[in-house]
């Protein structure tokens, strides 16, 4: 068969040789035959001629040599001159490549359900991969990616969620107030789950040193309990589903609690109950060391004293450990403190808006988002896939604040949710992809960037929708990923 891609010139030559090599047979012989003595006398004489022909040829070739254009002609006044050159036209296209590393072989597994898939060049903003990217889907945790850039967005990275007690106006009160740090700890200092937390054990210290100063000889026989900073009454949303809660993945949604109200608060997976605020009541009491003390539900009252008050870590470690551990109850807590400080009052009705408003600063449209909540627990949220890929191409860039929630991003075989994934022939991408999984029953998602083989910056997301979709879900998303890392530049749609 004959080459399309080779000049035409040698393609002939190649033919006429086959045509000469493999034609019919001359008459009077078969192959191997002797040619007669009327042929031989025939070509000698056929070659006599050639070489005459040849010979004038030679004449005739030097005179052009001496008039044409390979060398440059002698004027009379002894100058030379060039032949005149071709125009060339200014507006000349150079040869593009043709990408031609597909990746749809890919998308058609089983285990996906339904794929949906965007790929982005970082650098100059194009997509280079569509599949659906443009219906709005549940990124299931991916959704804690656009909770942790609103959080940096809002608040700064240098914010710090405060827990503090005000006097109260009958003898013997005083007001416990949370504003929403889930990290605050009944565990020992250096103890918690949540690296540096605050400790029930120092609010107590400092709030009886202050409070007896204040009292001398006047103890303390009651505790309030506030957590008035959004409605605790607002704290679950219909679509979670309550096994999240009794299976330790999701606490309510209270503005005072402590540990995340686990009840083991030495692992990140322990059944939450179904009423934070004692819980932490009990812990602050239990602090005190006063059993005599009762606790009711109430508010501090304007302008009480404040005896004491202890602090988060800052929000850009809060979002680290939020990502990397995908810890529901943080990315609910940072949701509503970004509603409530943007005046929209906590609920979880303003999420939509509060959360949009914020992720405008980094200029993507949001207008299809749809967003119940902070964590992605909700099968109603709904992100397409090339929102969530130009959100990872900005993370990349490490700009406006977003570095603090690339720093939280797990890191392919080595960190966070992704540490025990891509192996087999997957592990060529091990330490090479940065990326947020995601898993709720109808969905199993992968939204990250990446470094390409070739050099090439790429964001990606993939999801994979359905009813009855399990984890092996995850193999598959992690092909895609090592497949967009192997292609680079030279992935192409089709």
């Amino acid at each position: 068969m004959t080459d399309p891609q080779q000049p035409f010139s040698r393609r002939e030559a190649r033919e006429n040789a086959q045509s000469t090599a493999g034609g019919a047979t001359p008459a009077g012989g078969g192959p191997g035959s002797v040619p007669s003595r009327n042929k031989v006398a025939l070509i000698a004489g056929a070659l006599a001629a050639a070489f005459l022909l040849l010979g004038t040829g030679a004449v005739f070739a030097g005179i052009a040599a001496g008039k044409g254009s390979q060398q440059p002609a002698t004027t009379p006044g002894g100058t030379s001159s060039s032949a005149p050159t071709r125009d060339v036209a200014a507006d000349q296209v150079a040869a593009a490549t043709i990408p031609t590393c597909s990746i749809s072989r890919l998308t058609t597994a089983s285990a996906l359900k339904k794929a949906f898939g965007s790929v982005v060049d970082v650098s100059s903003g194009d997509s280079l991969y569509s599949l659906n990217d443009t219906s709005a889907q549940r990124p299931a945790s991916g959704e804690k990616v656009l909770t942790a850039a609103a959080a940096i967005a809002v608040l700064g990275p240098n914010y710090r969620i405060a827990t503090q007690v005000v006097d109260g106006v009958t003898p013997g009160s005083i007001t416990l107030i949370g504003q929403g740090d889930a990290t605050l700890s009944r565990e020992p200092a250096g103890k918690s789950i949540y690296a540096g937390a605050p400790t029930m054990a120092a609010l107590a210290a400092a709030t009886q040193t202050a409070y007896d100063a204040a009292h001398p000889g006047v103890p303390i026989t009651q505790v309030i309990l506030d957590s008035s900073y959004w409605d605790p009454a607002d704290n679950w949303i219909d679509s979670w589903p309550r096994s999240e809660q009794t299976g330790g993945f999701l606490s309510e949604v209270t503005a005072l609690q402590v540990d995340g109200d686990r009840a083991n608060p030495k692992f990140q997976v322990s059944p939450r109950g179904t009423d934070p605020v004692s819980r932490a009541g009990n812990a602050f009491v239990a602090a005190l060391g006063n059993p005599n003390i009762t606790l009711v539900d109430g508010h501090a009252e304007n302008g009480a004293p404040q005896l004491a008050k202890v602090q988060s870590q800052p929000v850009k470690t809060l979002v680290r450990q939020m990502l990397l551990a995908s810890d529901n109850t943080l990315a609910e807590m940072l949701a509503r403190i970004v509603s409530v400080r943007e005046n929209m009052g906590g609920t979880s009705g303003s999420l939509q808006n509060a959360i949009t408003s914020a992720l405008s600063k980094y200029g993507i449209d949001t207008s299809d988002l749809a967003i119940l909540d902070g964590s992605g627990e909700s099968d109603e949220d709904a992100v397409p896939a090339l929102y969530m890929a130009k959100l990872m191409a900005a993370i990349s860039q490490k700009q406006d604040g977003l570095q603090y929630v690339a720093d939280g991003m797990p890191l392919a075989g080595k960190t966070g949710g992704l540490t025990t994934r891509f192996t087999g022939a997957n592990a060529i991408a091990v330490g090479k992809i940065y990326a947020k999984p995601g898993s709720i029953a109808s969905a199993y998602t992968l939204s990250g960037y990446l470094t390409a083989r070739d050099g090439t910056k790429l964001a990606f997301a993939f999801y994979g929708i359905g009813s009855g979709i399990t984890t092996s879900a995850q193999p598959a998303l992690d092909s895609l990923a090592t497949a967009v890392y192997k292609c680079g530049k030279n992935l192409t749609t089709s």
